[in-house]
């Protein structure tokens, strides 16, 4: 079965130096979504954008969400569905429900939907990240039926880190790969 990745970057989109930028240059089988305003992102814009995204899916598709994407992909979970979309890999949630994580410019996200995903997921977090604390982080997985992977001290796990491949997340993405029987 070939399956898509459906690359969602965050806030200020993910800049060349960004794991996401380099999946996407490495996995033939990806779409990266394209906002209209990567600065002041507005909920329902986004959503607008993932949904027309979505509706042009042919084959199965993992989203592949950083930040304040993750966000968006619980809004879009908890009022769509889509039988293309098979699973998640949602790195380094952003807490827009905290005034002191994230900035004012993304609490339209907020609050941040808490229900079970309809599809399997694992949640990638950091113990240094300073858009949400680990255990918030936890506390989404668990929510969300999410498997959850600490990484250790990897920062916002963005361009700062200096991950260019991610191999690592490329391991986990692989793992979501089995857990939904695709190889």
């Amino acid at each position: 079965m070939e399956t898509n990745l459906l690359i969602l970057p965050g806030l200020g989109n993910s800049g060349e130096k960004h794991w996401q930028t380099f999946w996407h240059k490495k996995y033939k089988n990806s779409i990266r979504i394209v906002q209209d305003n990567w600065d002041e992102p507005q909920l329902k814009d986004w959503l607008e954008r993932l949904n027309e995204e979505i509706s042009k899916l042919e084959k199965p598709t993992i989203l592949v969400a950083h930040s304040l994407a993750v966000s968006l992909v619980q809004h879009w979970a908890s009022s769509n569905k889509n039988e293309n979309i098979i699973g998640a890999l949602l790195v380094a949630p952003a807490d827009v429900d905290s005034p002191i994580h994230t900035p004012e410019s993304v609490r339209n996200f907020s609050p941040i939907p808490v229900a079970k995903l309809p599809f399997p997921s694992i949640v990638v977090a950091s113990e240094n990240d300073p858009y949400a604390s680990f255990e918030r982080k936890q506390y989404f997985a668990k929510m969300w039926g999410s498997d959850f992977v600490n990484v250790g001290q990897k920062g916002h796990i963005n361009s700062d880190s200096d991950l260019e491949y991610w191999e690592e997340g490329q391991l986990i993405l692989e793992q979501l790969v089995t857990k939904l029987n695709l190889k």
